[in-house]
């Protein structure tokens, strides 16, 4: 009932809050023998990080993950595997101002709502803090991903604002702090959100990932699909207000000579579909978007209501990103990887048996370096 799990054969289960004593997951279904050490987790959750850059949020944990149960002798054992990070810089005192007002933006007033009771201490459960787990369990789908099957899961911000990539060039991105395609433009990025922190304000930001070597056939018909469970688990990202699957809402525009996706002996003419058609996987590279609202946790005044019904002015205090977007490429790149983990368990489960079927069209004819559409 109270939904802090996902997943079917590979399970997801997180809890903890903002500031409370840890944080933490368990991650059930994940098959024996792969090998899995405390230190390979380090790499995802410090992208994930705050404190990364002066644009983010100052609040610096260590993050260093526990690893209580489901492996042993460094392999996994096919039990539940436990993970556990302790909270070590939380200032609960920072919301103390706020602790009968409601939020504007926030989820403040719809779980007072639904539990008449919460935990005001930066959004408790509803942070974004929560997040730092399922990139965890996310680094165990990646590598599992990778070794049985090839599959490469990468994400990139494709807009903050009204700013989108003047050129693409996915080996850009870990070079900066705003895992940005396009060097060229980091100076400008750094100018704009200089400018944004002065100002007090906030901006919203959209984010894309792209997975290659995901074989056709992973995915349900109907009420599994791979594109609805994709964008369910985007969706329950802190801050998602959209998704989109390939060319998204920019379908609505196309015609249907140029959105459909011819085959070719030499392989797909394009990808608008971003490699999904009828819920289910086609060999093409994967492509999806999360779009990511502004910050709703600002040092500008504004308008709402306490507990009690009267009229306040909040103001939020704290470390706080003028952007979330900023540190979410991890956290989307972790969700599409647990999705696609499980939808390989649970089509190897039911149609193992298949083998290969022919003819395989090839993943693409030839596309841009994004994968987007028609050379």
């Amino acid at each position: 009932m109270a939904s802090n799990s996902f997943g079917t054969l590979l399970t997801v289960t997180t809890f903890g809050e903002s500031h409370g004593p840890a944080i933490g997951c368990v991650v059930d279904g994940c098959p024996p023998g792969l090998e899995l050490a405390p230190e390979e987790f380090r790499l995802d959750l410090d992208r994930r990080a705050t404190g990364r850059s002066r644009h983010t949020s100052q609040r610096r944990e260590t993050d260093d993950l526990e690893i209580l149960s489901g492996v042993y002798q460094g392999r996994t054992t096919g039990t539940p595997i436990a993970l556990l990070i302790r909270n070590t810089d939380a200032r609960s005192k920072d919301y103390g101002n706020i602790v009968e007002q409601f939020r504007p933006g926030h989820a403040d007033y719809s779980y007072w709502q639904k539990y008449g009771h919460r935990d005001p201490r930066g959004g408790g459960r509803s942070s974004a803090r929560e997040t730092t787990m399922r990139v965890a369990a996310g680094v165990i789908a990646k590598k599992w991903l990778a070794q049985r099957y090839g599959v490469a899961v990468r994400g990139f911000m494709s807009q903050i604002g009204e700013i989108v990539p003047a050129g693409f060039d996915l080996d850009a991105v870990e070079g900066n702090a705003f895992f940005w395609p396009h060097a060229a433009q980091v100076d400008e990025l750094e100018r704009y959100m200089d400018a944004l922190r002065k100002s007090g304000d906030s901006v919203g930001a959209r984010v894309d990932v792209i997975a290659d070597g995901v074989p056709p056939g992973w995915g349900e018909p109907i009420y599994g699909k791979l594109d609805g469970e994709l964008a369910a688990a985007l969706m329950s990202i802190n801050a998602v207000k959209g998704v989109e699957i390939g060319d998204g809402f920019a379908s609505v525009a196309q015609r249907g000579t140029q959105h459909r996706d011819e085959l070719l002996p030499a392989g797909f003419a394009s990808n608008h579909a971003g490699g999904i058609l009828g819920g289910i996987s086609t060999g093409q590279r994967l492509r999806c978007s999360a779009a990511f609202k502004p910050t709703s946790s600002l040092r500008l005044p504004g308008r709402s209501l306490d507990v009690h019904g009267n009229e306040v002015e909040v103001v939020t205090l704290g470390r706080h990103d003028p952007c979330v977007g900023m540190r979410a490429t991890p956290i989307c790149e972790a969700m599409v990887a647990l999705v696609l983990m499980d939808q390989a368990l649970r089509h190897r489960a039911q149609c193992g048996d298949v083998g290969t079927i022919t003819p395989r069209v090839p993943a693409q004819a030839g596309f841009d370096d994004a994968g987007t559409g028609d050379v």
